[in-house]
């Protein structure tokens, strides 16, 4: 499509109730929003190891009309070898504008006040997915890395996931960063929360066992 075409195609373009809960979910993990033209309009970006091939795939699905192109391998050298990542980009848009808001001050990612608003299900399933896990073989209960947010913004998830949801949740320090650790009293409450929108290729995180190798390279 040429510019005029792309333009009056993404000006017709609407977020659905699906893609925004998803949306919180991952601008609470691991997905990016990024302006060209200071901040009028924001591009959505998803870039996971291409061992989490088949969770982008997912998120692409979901948001592949808001995208130019399917997904993308891109290979970077470190010191020790190689890494193959996997992602995609939407267009830039102003239906992201909002959320972008919300989620950034000052370049930083944020906890927004109205999360209480925001946040579903569905958003903590996929914020789970970008970064939660089992705590251990031995614990029965749940960790969210949170490590971008600041302890405050983090009492203000707590008392979301308590007021809105029925979870106890603890904040637990690791070195200078902290975690969100789900009380043991409300795991299986938490689980039963998130089970529902977990896709296959990530229920070992509910299981705290390896995850099945999809043929990434």
């Amino acid at each position: 499509m040429n510019t005029k075409e792309v333009r009056e195609y993404k000006s017709n373009l609407k977020l659905t109730k699906e893609q925004r809960e998803v949306l919180v979910g991952l601008l609470l993990g691991d997905g990016h929003l990024e302006t060209q033209d200071n901040g009028r309009t924001y591009r959505l970006k998803v870039e996971h190891s291409i061992s989490q091939k088949e969770y982008v795939d997912s998120l692409y699905e979901l948001f592949q009309e808001w995208c130019p192109h399917g997904p993308t391998r891109r290979k970077r050298h470190i010191q020790f070898g190689t890494i193959t990542s996997y992602g995609f980009y939407s267009y830039s848009s102003g239906s992201f504008r909002f959320y972008a808001q919300q989620f950034y001050q000052d370049r930083r990612r944020v906890i927004p006040s109205i999360i209480r608003k925001l946040l579903t299900p569905r958003s903590i399933a996929v914020w789970f997915m970008d970064d939660g896990s089992k705590k251990s073989k031995v614990h029965n209960t749940y960790i969210i890395h949170t490590h971008a947010f600041t302890k405050r913004e983090l009492k203000i998830m707590c008392e979301t996931l308590k007021k809105k949801f029925g979870i106890d949740a603890h904040i637990h320090r690791q070195y200078s960063v902290y975690r969100l650790y789900i009380m043991a009293q409300s795991a299986r409450k938490f689980r039963g929360l998130v089970e529902p929108y977990i896709i296959p290729s990530m229920q070992y995180k509910l299981e705290n066992t390896s995850p099945k190798s999809n043929g990434g390279v």
